[in-house]
């Protein structure tokens, strides 16, 4: 399997880039997902890929390189994807099998270095500034987390390597698939100007399109706009960070752990659904799970949120935000359906549905205050003992009846 070392920067990279001032690690996974699954199907290397849902529904999770040549991305609808590359294999996804490589990956990661900011299952930002006496200069220990990725699941990785996060990321895109790009400290400019304005964190679409009109395509171009005058086209706070971002300046650290923000899963349906007792079994069956998280990770959150995608795509979101902070399924379902009702949304046809819980915080120091007459145990205690059911016999140990009976009744019709 061929290795891309790139450790310089322009139309004729150089080797020995000067990594001195560049502790920062982006590592990234090359179509993780699909990496995976070609382990254990290997006739299919050097064909495109696809990783989603065989009847078209949902979107594209993951695709090898091959498929990405047709335009096939993350996040495109598969119906989009099958029309662009009809030839493609697509593979239901195996959320077991990523999970386990994924933690693998981070083990690598942390017996580097204690600075690891995971930023999904297949990337992180890590901080090697404290490894260079024990395990060699940045560059060298990019190279060395490609080798033991290599080595120890097949799969290969991107790692950019550079004096910022916002660099960094940049880079190990820059040097895909299964490659290292060094951007030395000095030529962080030279690097990002001529890149597209889309290249910058927070530049959307709508965002571009405002750049594009004041004539604004590179990072370069928006490098010479006075800051003054970003803020007042895209606002204070979009325009100062584009502004900084343009001329390199990203001063966050690498955080070794970042509190979760929230909690969710979504289901998109085999096909269209207005049935509201279905959609209603189905929030049922995502409040079980978010609030299995939550008590697994050792949160309780106060805001309940649903997503309502319609057949024609458009989605809907509401939200609301509770007296007091739960972990517990039956509150978080009681809340969706009542999300639900309020979306007039009845006999709408859905595609997608999903529930999510914000405003987490650990468990251990929120307080509930018990109503009176109420008991001191209840729902809660109950989920819990489920939890110790589950982890014992299995996830379809116990399951709430009303999930049975959705069951039962599917097989009757």
């Amino acid at each position: 399997m061929s290795r891309k070392q790139i450790t310089g920067i322009g139309p004729a990279p150089r080797t020995g880039a000067d990594d001195s001032g560049c502790p920062i690690l982006h590592v990234d996974m090359d179509a993780f997902f699909a990496s995976v699954e070609l382990l254990e199907r290997p006739e299919l290397r050097g064909r495109p890929v696809i990783v989603g849902s065989p009847a078209g529904r949902g979107v594209v999770l993951s695709a090898t390189y091959e498929a990405r040549a047709f335009g096939v991305h993350s996040a495109m609808p598969m119906s989009r994807a099958r029309r662009l590359c009809p030839r493609a294999t697509v593979i239901p996804p195996s959320h077991g099998k990523y999970s386990e490589v994924s933690k693998g990956v981070m083990e690598i990661f942390h017996a580097i270095t204690p600075l690891v900011e995971p930023i999904a299952s297949d990337e992180a930002f890590l901080d090697v500034g404290g490894a260079r006496r024990r395990l060699g200069p940045p560059a060298a220990v990019a190279a060395m987390i490609r080798e033991q990725v290599l080595d120890r699941f097949g799969i290969t990785c991107s790692v950019g390597v550079a004096s910022s996060k916002f660099v960094a990321k940049l880079a190990s895109k820059q040097c895909k698939p299964d490659g290292l790009l060094v951007v030395p400290a000095g030529q962080v400019v030279d690097f990002l100007h001529p890149l597209p304005v889309s290249a910058l964190w927070g530049v959307g679409e709508r965002t571009e399109q405002s750049l594009v009109r004041l004539g604004i395509r590179t990072v370069g171009d928006l490098a010479r706009v006075p800051s003054g005058t970003l803020q007042r086209e895209l606002g204070q706070a979009v325009g100062a960070h584009l502004a900084a971002l343009a001329w390199g300046r990203d001063e966050r650290p690498v955080t070794s752990r970042l509190p979760d923000k929230s909690i969710g899963n979504e289901e998109t349906f085999a096909t269209d659904v207005d049935d509201p007792r279905v959609i209603r079994r189905e929030l049922l069956r995502l409040s079980e799970r978010v609030a299995a998280r939550m008590r697994k990770a050792g949160h309780v959150g106060r805001t309940v949120s649903v997503k309502l995608r319609r057949a024609d795509f458009t989605t809907i979101n509401r939200s609301r935000t509770l007296r007091e902070p739960t972990d517990v399924a039956q509150v978080i379902y009681t809340t969706a359906c009542e999300l639900f009702d309020a979306a007039g949304l009845d006999r709408v046809r859905l595609r997608l549905v999903g529930v999510r819980m914000e405003n987490l915080r650990p468990a251990d120091e929120a307080t509930r205050q018990l109503t009176l007459g109420e008991r001191e145990t209840g729902w809660r205690e109950a989920e819990q003992a489920m939890d110790k059911a589950i982890r014992r016999f299995g996830p379809d140990a116990v399951v709430p009846a009303s999930l049975v009976r959705g069951k039962l009744d599917e097989i009757e019709t």
